[in-house]
C-alpha cells in the first residue's frame, strides 16, 4: 500500500484501521487495507512524529521527539499536543494512564488523558531509554539504547536496570510476549533477546548480525516479528529461538503492527505500509 510520505510508527486502532506517523512530513494517517488513507497534519509540522500507540481512552497517541511533545489524536482527527522533552517511546499502562520514555531526558514518564505529567529519574545517565511495553507482572518495561539494558518500572516509580550480557547491543524494539517474558531486539549486535520477569536474560543472534533489528511485536502465530532495518527484511523468531526471514518491498522498514486482517504490517519509510510475501529468504 503506497504512502504518499514516510511512515515510521503504526498500529491498529481501536477503530480497526492502520494508523501511521508520517515522520518527515509531521502528519497522523489512518487507512483502512484495500481503502484511500485519510491524512491529518499536525501544527507545527516540524515534531517528526514517530511512535504511535492506541490508549486506553480508545484515541491515538504519538511522540514527537523534535518538537518535544506528545500528541492524542482521536477516530475523528482531532489532536490534543503535551510539551514534553524529548519523548520517544508511549505505551498504554496497566494504570490507565499513558507511560513513555525521554529519549534523552534519562526519565521515564507518565501521562494522564488531561495531560498531568510525573516523571522519573533513572540512576544512569546518557543511557537513552528508547522503546517501552506493559510487562506481565503489572509494571513497564523499557530499552536502554546507549545503556545495553533493560529497565523495568512499577506504577509507583521503582526503577530496575538489567545489563545485557553483549556489550553495543543498543536495544530498541520491546514488547510483551506470549510466555510472559519480554522480547526485545538489539540494533548494534543484531540479536533477538528474551527477558524473563525475574530478570534472567537469552539472546539469539541473527543470520545477518548486520541486519540492524529495530521494532518487534507478538503476532497471532504465538511468535513474535521484528523489523530489520539495515537488510529491509521482516523477522520471526519462535519462542524457542527459532529465526525465519522474509523480504519486504521498499527500504527502512520501522514500525510493525498486528494488522485489523491479523497480519503483520510493516512501516517503509521509503514510503508504504506494507505485508510481507511469506516465503523465507
Amino acid at each position: 500500500m503506497l504512502i504518499n510520505g514516510s511512515p515510521y510508527g503504526v498500529v491498529t486502532g481501536s477503530d480497526g484501521a492502520l494508523w501511521f506517523t508520517l515522520v518527515h512530513q509531521g502528519r497522523i494517517g489512518r487507512v483502512v487495507p484495500g481503502e484511500e488513507p485519510t491524512i491529518f497534519q499536525l501544527d507545527p509540522a516540524d515534531g517528526q512524529p514517530t511512535v504511535i500507540t492506541t490508549g486506553h481512552d480508545g484515541a491515538l497517541w504519538y511522540t514527537e521527539f523534535a518538537g518535544g511533545r506528545i500528541g492524542r489524536i482521536t477516530l475523528d482527527g482531532t489532536v490534543t499536543a503535551f510539551d514534553v522533552q524529548s519523548p520517544y517511546g508511549i505505551a498504554a499502562g496497566p494504570d490507565g494512564a499513558m507511560w513513555f520514555t525521554q529519549l534523552q531526558g534519562d526519565r521515564i514518564g507518565r501521562i494522564t488523558t488531561s495531560g498531568d505529567i510525573t516523571l522519573h529519574r533513572l540512576p544512569t545517565e546518557g543511557a537513552m531509554p528508547s522503546a517501552i511495553t506493559a510487562g506481565p507482572d503489572g509494571a513497564l518495561w523499557f530499552t536502554l539504547n546507549q545503556g545495553d539494558a533493560i529497565g523495568r518500572v512499577t506504577v509507583d516509580g521503582e526503577v530496575t536496570r538489567y545489563a545485557l550480557p553483549t556489550p553495543g547491543a543498543a536495544p530498541v524494539g520491546i514488547c510483551a510476549g506470549p510466555d510472559e517474558a519480554l522480547w526485545f531486539v538489539e540494533i548494534g549486535a543484531g540479536q533477538v533477546g528474551r527477558i524473563d520477569t525475574s530478570g534472567a536474560i537469552s539472546e539469539f543472534p541473527l543470520p545477518d548480525r548486520a541486519a540492524r533489528p529495530h521494532a518487534i511485536v507478538t503476532g497471532q502465530d504465538g511468535a513474535l516479528w521484528f523489523t530489520e532495518w539495515g537488510a529491509g527484511k521482516l523477522g520471526r523468531v519462535t519462542t524457542e529461538g527459532r529465526i525465519e526471514e522474509y523480504p519486504l518491498e521498499g527500504a527502512e522498514p520501522h514500525g510493525l503492527t498486528v494488522g485489523p486482517d491479523g497480519a503483520i504490517w510493516v512501516a517503509m519509510e521509503s514510503g508504504a505500509l506494507v505485508q510481507p510475501s511469506l516465503t523465507a529468504s
